[in-house]
Order: C-alpha cells, then structure tokens, then sequence
C-alpha cells in the first residue's frame, strides 16, 4: 500500500468495502477469483477506478474487468501465480 498516497489509499478503502458488498457471486478460478457485478455504468467506472489503484499497490495481479453484451454481469477477475489466491483470501476476506 505504500505504493498510494494518502487519498488514493483512502479511496481504495472506500472502493474495495463498497464494491465487495455489491458483488453477486464469487468464483474461484485455477489462478485466482473472479467477482460478479451487475450491469451498472456508474458500478463499473468504480470498478475500473478500483482496479487502477489496485494495480498500482499489487502489481503482481493481472485484474480483468469484463463488461458483457446485451445487459449481461460485469466480472471483476483477480489472477495471479502461485500464492494469489491465498493472498486474495487473506486481503479481501472471500
């Protein structure tokens, strides 16, 4: 985290509790966990608001956010090698 200044690390804070609590389900993937959201343009700017800084403070996971056609769930994936997951499951609570 000492990759953020003090506001973007508050902001992250704000982020990830908000957006944990909006997720519909949570999948465990082979390398690492995939979030569903529901389709929701002002969800998914936070989201990849979110992923930006997440980025910048854990740059050793690949985040992919998937907006999908026809009104379909965006997917917030958080993936990684060996120890992602368990690092995942520490930090996010899941």
């Amino acid at each position: 985290m000492s990759a953020l200044d003090q506001e973007q690390r508050k902001r992250h804070e704000l982020f990830t509790k908000d957006l944990l609590e909006k997720n519909l389900e949570i999948r465990e993937l082979p390398d690492g966990y995939g979030f569903r959201f529901p389709n929701d343009s002002l969800l998914s700017t936070a989201l990849s608001e979110w992923a930006t800084l997440e980025q910048l403070c854990c740059p050793f996971l690949t985040l992919t956010l998937e907006l999908h056609r026809n009104q379909g769930p965006t997917w917030l994936k958080l993936t990684g090698e060996n120890g992602v997951k368990e690092f995942l499951r520490a930090e996010l609570g899941i």
